[in-house]
């Protein structure tokens, strides 16, 4: 892998993107429990005019930064330059609880080069935190060094999911999840595929699983997983990467567990 692309103006990429996820939350914050404009996607996927205006600033920042670097982003068509690095963006992940005036959400910003992650950061706006990983280097929560959690069996564990759009995905989470009560502490329903993976990264949650995502939605997880110590695969137990479309993570144990306890279950064998 070639040496991380230059900024224009010097800056590091750490720096850059830290930048870009402040301004962006900013945008957020400011829009959040305004008046939106709501488009329908689909059933339950939805897109706002708050999500086009932070992703148009987002995109603004980085190509000033980075002026030959692709972006795939959300609510916008790829760029079209030839080059293996590229930003994948989520402005606003968790739309739906940003439409509904519930505080979780995130703003997502990663480099990849091909299909891997190399660095990555979900924030927070609400709370102020910025979750950031570079591979090699650790992951961190404002700075500080954090790790996935050490817990050995799902019984002592918390677990986050999350409902697919596709209705047959969701019902089979859904019967996942009833197969294995009452043997847990307790589910979540988390609402962002970004923030539930920083929450894994950081020990909040134990483990988490999603039967059907895009690469601006476990960006900035691929790399604060394996950085902070877990494992990441989608449910096929293959290694992820920016094509997986499912995902189970948790610290390796843990990891393994979940994989014994649900196999042959529908939600696996799809």
């Amino acid at each position: 892998m070639p040496e991380l692309p230059k900024s224009v103006s010097g800056r590091s990429a750490r720096a850059i993107v830290t930048d870009v996820c402040a301004q962006v939350g900013d945008v957020l914050v400011r829009r959040f429990t305004s008046a939106l404009d709501i488009t329908y996607k689909g059933r339950g996927n939805i897109s706002t005019d708050a999500d086009r205006e932070a992703e148009a600033l987002a995109m603004q920042l980085l190509r000033k930064e980075y002026p030959g670097v692709n972006i795939m982003a959300e609510e916008t068509a790829p760029d079209q330059a030839s080059t293996g690095w590229t930003w994948v963006i989520d402005p606003l992940d968790g739309t739906r609880n940003f439409a509904s005036g519930i505080p979780h959400f995130a703003v997502v910003v990663a480099l990849s080069y091909g299909d891997q992650a190399i660095l990555g950061a979900t924030f927070d706006p609400i709370r102020h935190e910025l979750f950031y990983a570079e591979k090699g280097a650790g992951a961190t929560l404002n700075g500080k060094p954090i790790h996935v959690s050490n817990k050995q069996t799902l019984q002592e564990s918390v677990l986050g999911f999350d409902l697919s759009y596709k209705s047959d995905e969701a019902r089979k989470s859904i019967h996942l999840l009833d197969s294995l009560w009452p043997g847990m502490q307790t589910a979540r329903v988390m609402g962002s595929a970004a923030l539930a993976l920083a929450y894994v990264a950081a020990g909040r949650l134990d483990l988490y699983f999603h039967p059907s995502l895009y690469p601006w939605d476990i960006a900035s997880g691929l790399v604060l997983i394996p950085e902070a110590g877990g494992l990441y695969t989608d449910r096929k137990d293959v290694p992820g990467n920016l094509r997986s479309s499912t995902l189970v993570v948790a610290n390796p144990i843990l990891h393994k567990r979940f994989m014994e306890a649900t196999k042959g279950h529908e939600w696996r064998t799809a």
